[in-house]
């Protein structure tokens, strides 16, 4: 089969509260990894694909090894495999590029398929606004930072760092309602279409399954997430579809640009 596809996910945020009760939700995503290895062309995962990671030189986190599994197995099969950096999984220094071969992003890039112009990123910390986010943000990726921290014993460091991501995650609704123009999202988009066409603008992080048209052509694509929506998106040449993923394997097409 001609393999023509890109596919997009985010926010699956595997070890969420914890590896064990997380298992149901890998083992979903491994299964859609599994149905679109036929006919994906590229697969971008586009950030939060870990509900938290930290790499030591020589220490990795336990778990997670059928999606890693999976991910070699179709980097080996020669799809390429795009992994954003998300504001849960920030803390990677080659691991995945080493042993798995894919290609790690820690920025939005421009990419053009059909003709037609792609915006990917993970979508936090974009555009004018939320300070105290950024802050932080700069803060978690702060080498300082990050060399102290990998001074701590693994034991305690990965168990700090998975207790902070489930707090963080938990005093929050999981549940987010899309606000269309009002979200800081969607003024960058439109900020950005000022200077420079773009067809279509993916990212992840909110958690919401969304497509909202930015008018002259261009679309915002929001991926939703697997811990309550299980979609992503998919390029099929024409156009954009963004899709669930059920239990029985089907993929239920939810909207269109």
């Amino acid at each position: 089969m001609t393999k023509t596809k890109i596919y997009f996910a985010s926010d699956i945020h595997l070890g969420l509260p914890s590896i064990e009760e997380g298992r149901d939700r890998e083992m979903l995503f491994v299964k859609w990894l599994d149905t679109i290895k036929h006919d994906a062309q590229e697969v971008f995962l586009v950030g939060d694909i870990f509900d938290f990671w930290y790499e030591y030189k020589r220490v990795i986190p336990k778990g997670f090894t059928r999606v890693l599994g999976k991910i070699a197995e179709l980097t080996d099969s020669g799809i390429p495999v795009h992994f954003f950096t998300g504001n849960h999984d920030v803390w990677m220094f080659g691991y995945f590029e080493q042993e798995l071969g894919v290609k790690i992003h820690r920025n939005p890039i421009v990419r053009e398929f059909d003709g037609k112009s792609f915006f990917i990123g993970h979508g936090d910390g974009l555009g004018k606004g939320d300070y105290g986010y950024k802050l932080l943000k700069g803060i978690f990726t702060s080498k300082v930072l990050q060399w102290m921290f990998s001074r701590l014993h693994p034991n305690f460091a990965l168990w700090l760092g998975n207790k902070w991501s489930v707090s963080s995650r938990y005093s929050k609704d999981i549940t987010y309602q899309f606000r269309g123009d009002d979200e800081l999202i969607t003024r960058f988009a439109r900020q950005t279409l000022l200077n420079q066409h773009y067809d279509y603008f993916v990212f992840g992080h909110w958690h919401a399954p969304t497509i909202h048209p930015l008018g002259s052509g261009s679309s915002l694509v929001m991926l939703g997430d697997w811990i309550v929506n299980n979609t992503y998106s998919v390029w099929e040449g024409q156009k954009m579809n963004l899709c669930r993923f059920t239990s029985d394997s089907n993929s239920e097409p939810i909207a269109e640009a």
